[in-house]
């Protein structure tokens, strides 16, 4: 058969950057290349590809990456498996960095694994150690004195020298020798790396309206004075519900009620009013200025503020008569409100993001983010994301992190796993979880098993929070202090990002609006609160401590290390943190039979005959060493756990 001819029907145009390649790539891990994988600066990117070529020749490969607006740079691979290689790189820019694989015969590899198979029949002649000199040559002419040496060893013809003389030089030989035909992924997949934060993080939500002197609504200057409590706990990062105007129309008074009282303060995710909009603060609380010397004094405290950005309006917000097309009417006129049946929220009115003026809605939203990014605040917990479409997120996620790459997005999305990984892949650096419900060992050893799946931990980073102004668990109400210890210390042992709705969670507020409920009696959304932080049953010396071995132990700050350990009995949960890339690895053994003492063995995976090097770092029981194994009894109501 005649090669068929150029430019013709039928001419081959396929191959890598060097013309015509061999091997063929399959990039499996990590993600799927359907959307930019996460990391933050500094934590390594390890790439497996299945790469395979016909014949006998050896395959080399490369993973190959560049930073934002960067050139190419290369990393070496290694085979892990029959047809499996795996590499790794560590991006240090924020920003969005593509990596890709690219492969080629390695032909002096193919001649030298040749050559020993030849010397150990005793069948190596010089023309064979011809053509591997020629090999040598070739690499030489890079001005590498060594490959020259090593091309007149070989071109002695003694067998024995001549060999050892190309194993000496084959590594230098994987960097120099010419690569030929060179395959290559395409397209390019990306990652979205983050500042360490994004990674990692203690979270603090506290309602600034309820610092003020009992029964006065407090103001960014009271909430000031909270700075020093907060931080003494260890927390990173101090999240405030909405600070913007409340609407009148419709306000909510106390528990959910439907007509306010005079004076009641209303939800503030019922944003809006004549003092203005989302890129105004609630003149109750303060003034911007205000409400900026509050974030730097937050800053002095090692604290970041992160701001709710929820993306809905009241009745009486600028928007619906300036813009009355971004929000849907009922067919008599009337705007619709937000309703989540049996819920109804009547002080809320939705955005409609099908609006024939979409495209300036969206721009306003965008703006309004950028408004806030420009003046400090790089962190935004985003109310309700799963309501609002995919599209918009993926678009306004990266408008803002291309001026700001420092931001983070933190979604509050309690939905369905699907559309919590859909949500992650448009580009949000976190999300809440279903933690919340999930307590027994079963529960929780499924639901994160489910967070570590491959298809879920290289986009979603879980938040875990035990309690937040929406969710009052039966299991809080039911559980006493010892479940609310037991649920912290799981949320910040499991997890390298948890929050904690706070004063109430520290001060064990347990009851519920009604039976059955999962609302606080006497919300805090609805009204203003006094709390009293000196009560002795504090949690405040737990989260505390618990704080302070998170931050001197950096294996807690890793999701991706977690392991599960077997136990004796199913109210003890065990897992061990870190490895690979850390130092150290910590144990936790939690006791989930609450007030109970729990006695048992746990198997420490990967122990070897000796325990884990480390000492007590939370005693609530005991723990004797033997092998792998270590004998437990947790007796502390309230510590329920031992970390080791």
């Amino acid at each position: 058969m005649s090669e068929p001819e150029s430019g013709r029907a039928g001419a081959p145009t396929g191959g890598g950057p060097s013309g015509p390649a061999r091997p063929t790539i399959e990039i499996v891990l990590p993600g799927d290349g359907s959307a930019p994988i996460k990391r933050s600066a500094g934590e390594s990117v390890r790439v497996e590809a299945i790469v395979l070529a016909d014949g006998h020749d050896l395959i080399d490969c490369a993973v190959l990456y560049r930073e934002p607006g960067g050139r190419w740079q290369s990393e070496p691979m290694a085979r892990v498996g029959a047809d499996r290689w795996a590499g790794s790189f560590r991006p240090e820019t924020l920003g969005r960095y593509e990596y890709t694989v690219e492969a080629w015969i390695d032909r002096f590899g193919t001649w030298l694994a040749a050559a020993e198979k030849r010397l150990a029949a005793n069948v190596l002649t010089p023309v064979h150690l011809q053509a591997g000199a020629a090999l040598v040559s070739e690499a030489a002419a890079s001005q590498r004195p060594e490959l020259e040496a090593a091309t007149a060893t070989i071109l002695r013809n003694v067998p024995g020298p001549a060999i050892e003389a190309a194993r000496a030089v084959a590594a230098r030989m994987r960097e120099s020798q010419p690569r030929g035909p060179i395959a290559r992924q395409e397209p390019p997949r990306e990652v979205q790396v983050e500042r360490g934060r994004a990674r990692q993080g203690a979270w603090y939500e506290l309602f600034p309206r309820s610092c003020g002197p009992a029964g006065e609504h407090g103001t960014f200057a009271d909430a000031e004075a909270w700075l020093p409590y907060i931080a003494s706990m260890g927390f990173d990062i101090l999240y405030l519900p909405p600070i913007h105007p409340i609407g009148v129309t419709h306000r909510k008074g106390r528990n959910n009620s439907t007509a306010a009282e005079p004076g009641e303060p209303g939800s503030p995710w019922a944003i809006g009013s004549a003092d203005g909009g989302h890129d105004a603060v609630n003149p109750e609380l303060g003034t911007l200025a205000d409400f900026r010397r509050f974030v730097a004094r937050a800053a002095e405290h090692g604290l970041e503020v992160a701001m709710d950005m929820a993306f809905q309006c009241s009745p009486d917000h600028p928007w619906i008569s300036q813009h009355p097309a971004w929000f849907s009417h009922l067919p008599d006129g009337s705007l619709a409100y937000a309703e989540n049946p049996p819920k109804r929220y009547e002080d809320i009115v939705p955005l409609n993001f099908e609006s024939a003026d979409w495209r300036a809605l969206w721009v306003a939203l965008r703006d309004i983010v950028l408004y806030w990014a420009d003046g400090g605040i790089r962190i935004f917990r985003v109310d309700n994301p799963h309501t609002k479409p995919f599209g918009f997120w993926e678009w306004l996620i990266r408008e803002v992190q291309g001026v700001h790459p420092d931001a983070i997005f933190l979604a509050e999305a309690f939905t369905r796993p699907e559309m919590m990984r859909r949500l992650a892949m448009a580009g949000f650096s976190q999300s809440y979880t279903y933690f919340t419900w999930k307590n027994s060992a079963t529960e929780i050893l499924e639901f994160m098993a489910e967070l570590q799946a491959p298809q879920m931990r290289d986009y979603l980073r879980p938040n875990l929070w035990p309690n937040t102004p929406d969710i009052l668990h039966e299991y809080l109400q039911q559980g006493g202090r010892t479940a609310f210890a037991l649920r912290f210390l799981l949320a910040a042992t499991l997890g390298a990002n948890y929050g904690i709705y706070g004063p109430a969670f520290e001060l064990c507020e347990s009851q519920a609006a009604t039976p059955g409920s999962e609302e606080y009696l006497d919300s805090e959304k609805y009204q203003l609160r006094s709390w009293d932080v000196t009560k002795s049953d504090s949690l405040r010396p737990l989260i505390t401590r618990v704080n302070e071995i998170r931050r001197a132990h950096p294996a807690l700050l890793d999701d991706r290390s977690l392991i599960f350990c077997k136990t004796s009995s199913s109210q003890l949960l065990a897992y061990v943190k870190g490895g690979e890339e850390d130092s150290e690895r910590v144990l936790t053994v939690v006791n989930l039979d609450l007030g109970k003492v729990t006695t048992g063995w746990v198997e420490v995976p990967d122990c070897g005959e000796e325990p884990p090097d480390g000492k007590v770092l939370l005693a609530g029981g005991t723990l004797d060493w033997q092998g792998a194994r270590a004998s437990v009894s947790l007796d502390d109501p309230q510590i329920p756990a031992i970390i080791v």
